[in-house]
């Protein structure tokens, strides 16, 4: 077997021992397993939540469209000043 199939087998046993476990527990103690996991669950989307307001209040904002169609334009006049030069030597060589 090949690295990546062990621990697909390692996570499917481990998933599967996980679900026999939180059976167990949710029989014996309903009450505080619930109150867990229902923390759990809103916790882990109010990270979601932080982390996507992180993300975007501390990433740049993009250019503007204007200032990105300037640069185009601009680059592409300096490739056709180039390909303008490349002409005016050939004809030169000839």
């Amino acid at each position: 077997m090949s690295k990546d199939q062990i621990i697909g087998v390692i996570l499917l046993l481990a998933s599967i021992i996980g679900i026999i476990v939180y059976g167990y527990l949710i029989y014996m103690y309903p009450m505080i397993v619930t109150q867990i996991t229902l923390f759990v669950a809103v916790a882990a989307v109010g990270l979601i939540v932080a982390w996507i307001g992180y993300t975007l209040a501390t990433t740049p904002p993009p250019k503007p469209i204007e200032e990105i169609e300037k640069e185009i334009e601009k680059e592409l006049k300096e490739i056709e000043k180039g390909e303008e030069g490349e002409k005016k030597e050939e004809e030169k060589k000839e």
